[in-house]
This record gives structure tokens, sequence and C-alpha cells, in this order.
């Protein structure tokens, strides 16, 4: 008989939470991959969605989990290694766009701050046009967790759909105040 693997239990309850959500119309799923590396043995899934009447461009939510190698070992070799390795990484982004200013950063860090707390590794990573006249920046704040996700925090994934979904709601609410 085949045991799914931590990664696959967890995978399968996002989706679930967020399909849920898109059917009840609160988010839109824009994309979605699951990867299977076979060169690092490694799982790779993650799934994009954004709400669904928004008024700016870009402004898209997606949620990552990760299993490499070790995490995947730990979990059917035991005793061989840590049990704390048991598990996958999980990442979230929000990509949105906005004008080059100090202050919009700022801003979009206490946004993140307020929702996720303070014990939240929270970066953001800006990219635009050096050529473009006008300075709109696409903004990558990514949150890490800097820990490994097992399948007893399950219910914790859960939730973290929902504040994903406030997320979205607060720079939604930001941004269209800006233009």
């Amino acid at each position: 008989m085949f045991d799914p693997a931590a990664f696959d239990n967890m995978k399968v309850v996002i989706e679930g939470a967020l399909y849920d959500m898109d059917l009840d119309g609160e988010i839109a799923i824009t994309n979605r991959n699951d990867i299977v590396n076979i060169a690092k043995m490694s799982r790779l899934f993650n799934i994009s969605f954004t709400l669904p009447k928004v008024t700016c461009r870009l402004l898209t939510a997606r949620i990552e989990l990760e299993a490499k190698l070790e995490n995947l070992a730990a979990e059917l070799l035991s005793g061989s290694v840590s049990e704390k390795l048991a598990g996958c990484n999980v990442t979230l982004q929000f990509i949105f766009e906005h004008e080059d200013d100090a202050k919009h950063y700022q801003a979009v860090q206490g946004i993140i701050t307020g929702i996720w707390g303070e014990l939240r590794n929270i970066t953001q990573s800006v990219e635009f046009n050096p050529l473009a006249e006008q300075r709109k920046v696409k903004n990558v704040v990514t949150i890490d967790f800097v820990r490994i996700i097992g399948e007893e925090q399950m219910d914790d994934l859960i939730e973290m759909t929902a504040f994903m979904l406030t997320t979205l709601t607060a720079l939604e609410n930001y941004i269209s105040r800006k233009k």
C-alpha cells in the first residue's frame, strides 16, 4: 500500500482549502505547478491566486511547498536522519505593482508585518524597467517561515490561506487608494 509523504498530504490540504475558496468566489486560482526534480530528488508545489474582482492589473498571491531529499529521507528512514527534517518548507509570495517610492515599501512592510507578525522572515524584491518613463515596480513580497512545517501543523496551513486572503485584501485596499 502506498503511504503518501507529508508533502503530498500537505499539498492536498492546501489545494482543497484554496479550491473551496475559489468555488465560493473568494479567490480566483490563476496558476498551479507540481514539479518533481529527478536530478535533486525534490518536490515543489505552488499555486497562485488573486481576488476575483481585483482592480489592479497585477496582484497575486502564491503559496509554495518544497520538500528536498533530506525531508523525505527523514520521514521514510526512521532513526537515520533527524525527525525534525520531516515535512517541507512553506514560502508565501505576494506580487503587485506600485510606484517606486520608499514610502510604499515601508507601508507594504507595515501591512505584511501587521498581519503575519514579527517572527517571519519578510523580504521585498523589486523588478523594474530602467528605460521606462514612469517608474512602476513589480514588488515581490516573500514570507519565509525559516523552519520545516510538518503534518502536525496541518490546521495551520488552512488558517494560512485565510491570512493570505486578508493580506491580498489589505494590499488591494492600499494599492487602490494610491491610484
